[in-house]
């Protein structure tokens, strides 16, 4: 029975050494954010996670031959919807963004936990109810207890993106957070074999969504505890799954890009620079925070309802795929090549 999802060493070091990374981060005796902690978690992180969608949509002849309805319509309904959300305001439109961000992060970890017990044959209804309500409350706890201390220092996408809830519902959720800490913790000191990898998994995100929002009031610490432990393993899966697919399709552009002997550096690389003319885009056009990285700016004026849900696509655009491409009941695929 195959108790990880890529391999032993692989998965300590992409879950658990991450999150042991992000937290020993946070230690440092650090007032600001500094410029490195955005250059790496939300460059080269969290922007470069959702352009490697594409390596396994858009660059893979054979997914796209599969639904090329349905891919071809994603990016164009994710615009227009965009384009609609910012005209009834900016506000509304990072709102939307915000809490369909925040979704996708709770359910990666969410489906992590369940790859875990796809790979150990977990079966049991309650057992899996467990699970679901453990992982669910390590993330939801936290971002409750921060919309019922609002306003922080940080923010998901904009100041005012959160709507502030009373903090009866916060308390609610802490206390079923203990309560579902303790059951997972009884069962498993008498589960066997030991699900190391989804204990990991588990651990690593009460630890981060913990320290990174109710422990901590700063935009580092909630950068790196977030992003970190969100976008390393999301590219640890897009390239074990575009390398396996590769051999399906080997004349695509993922397979020859990725297939060469340095194909971890090629596709890292190209997701960087892929990054950096994204976030030029939007600091030109809109931030105007980093001339430093990104040279002068101009200002939009009355287009920036068309271009602001633009340059959002290849987000909203992640959100959607993601939750297609790593379901078995919606890929086929994903049984032989993860």
């Amino acid at each position: 029975m195959k108790m990880w999802i890529f391999s032993r060493r692989a998965d300590l070091a992409i879950f658990g050494g991450t999150a042991l990374v992000a937290l020993a981060l946070v230690l440092l005796p650090l007032h600001t954010a500094p410029e490195w902690s955005w250059i790496t978690g939300v460059l080269l992180v969290d922007v470069a996670h959702v352009w490697s969608t594409a390596f396994v949509v858009y660059l893979d002849p054979a997914e796209w031959r599969r639904r090329p309805v349905l891919y071809a319509a994603v990016p164009a309904l994710a615009f227009a919807a965009a384009v609609a959300l910012y005209a009834r305001g900016p506000i509304v439109f990072w709102r939307a963004i915000a809490y369909l961000a925040v979704f996708h992060f709770v359910r990666q970890q969410y489906g992590w936990v369940m790859m875990y017990r796809a790979r150990a044959g977990e079966r049991q209804r309650w057992t899996r109810w467990l699970d679901a309500a453990t992982i669910y409350l390590a993330t939801l706890y936290p971002l409750a207890w921060w919309h019922a201390h609002l306003p922080r220092k940080f923010s998901w996408m904009i100041d005012g993106d959160f709507v502030a809830i009373p903090a009866w519902v916060a308390t609610a959720l802490g206390i079923a957070y203990v309560a579902a800490l303790v059951a997972y913790a009884a069962r498993a000191l008498v589960q066997r074999p030991v699900p190391w990898g989804k204990h990991v998994v588990i651990a690593a995100t009460a630890a981060c969504w913990y320290v990174g929002i109710v422990a901590t009031n700063r935009d580092y610490a909630f950068t790196v505890t977030n992003v970190l432990i969100h976008g390393i393993p999301y590219l640890a899966l897009v390239y074990v799954y575009v390398r396996n697919a590769s051999r399906e399709s080997p004349d695509g552009i993922a397979a020859q890009m990725i297939d060469r002997k340095r194909g971890l550096v090629v596709f890292l690389a190209s997701l960087w620079a892929i990054a950096y003319v994204e976030e030029l885009l939007w600091d030109h056009t809109l931030w105007h925070e980093r001339p430093h990285l990104f040279g002068g700016g101009f200002d939009l004026g009355s287009v920036a309802f068309v271009i602001a849900p633009l340059l959002a696509v290849p987000q909203l655009a992640h959100y959607v795929l993601d939750g297609i491409l790593w379901r078995r009941s919606t890929n086929p695929r994903l049984g032989r090549l993860i």
